[in-house]
Order: structure tokens, then C-alpha cells, then sequence
């Protein structure tokens, strides 16, 4: 069974009720569970995701997810060829609105030879990914 890559924006989509695309990602996650779809982020994402659900939700919010959420997930952590190489991406491309996260998921996404991706940031369709909905 492939492995899916998860991003941020799925995280957050899931977990805060009030998030747009919220019904998606419940829809999503349960149709990755059913076919016990392996889970696969980095260690930037986990990073970001921790931020933003600490802004959003509080520290209950980023405890749970640690707790309950990141042992499904197996993670690459980011080293400093794979840091440096994310950068030099960012820096090619200048997109005002990408993100060194993203294009460090980018790399391990095409690395990995990942095929599906379960978020709902654009820059993921963008780069030809397919995303999980």
C-alpha cells in the first residue's frame, strides 16, 4: 500500500471545526483510514502544525495531537543537505506565498515517490500532486 504525505493544512483542516474545508478533511481522513492508508509528514510540518493549532486551539490542542495524532505518522526528519537543497528551491522559484515547509514536502514527496497527498493548499495541486478528498 502507498504511502500518502500529510501537510499542515490537512492537520488543521481536520482539527479545527471552524476551517473551511473542515467536512473535507473528516470525509478524507476517514476514507485514509478505511484502506489504513501509512501516513507519512516531516519534521517541518509537525512544526508548523504545532504553531498554528497553539495559536488556533491552545496548548490542549497541540497535547492532543501529539498524543493522539503524530504516532500515526511516520516522519522524515529534516536534515541540513535536505534543509539546504529546500531552500535553494524557495529561492529559485520566489513565490511570494510558498513556503519553506512546502517545498521541503515537495522533495520528500517526490523522494519518496509519494503518490497522493492529503492537504488543501494549492501549492500542492500546483505541483501536480493528487490530492486525497
Amino acid at each position: 500500500m502507498s504511502r500518502v504525505f500529510v501537510d499542515t493544512s490537512a492537520v488543521i483542516a481536520l482539527l479545527v471545526a471552524t476551517d473551511e474545508f473542515h467536512q473535507a478533511a473528516n470525509s478524507a481522513f476517514a476514507s485514509l483510514s478505511a484502506r489504513e492508508a501509512p501516513l507519512l509528514t516531516t519534521s517541518y510540518v509537525l512544526v508548523e502544525t504545532y504553531a498554528l493549532l497553539g495559536r488556533r486551539l491552545g496548548i490542549d490542542a497541540v497535547r492532543g495531537f501529539r498524543e493522539h495524532f503524530t504516532p500515526l505518522l511516520e516522519v522524515v526528519w529534516v536534515n541540513r543537505d535536505l534543509h539546504e537543497r529546500a531552500l535553494d528551491m524557495l529561492l529559485q522559484r520566489a513565490y511570494r506565498t510558498l513556503s519553506l515547509v512546502d517545498v521541503t514536502s515537495f522533495l520528500v514527496i517526490q523522494g519518496q515517490k509519494i503518490e497522493e497527498v492529503f492537504a488543501f493548499d494549492r501549492h500542492f495541486s500546483n505541483e501536480g500532486f493528487r490530492l486525497v478528498r
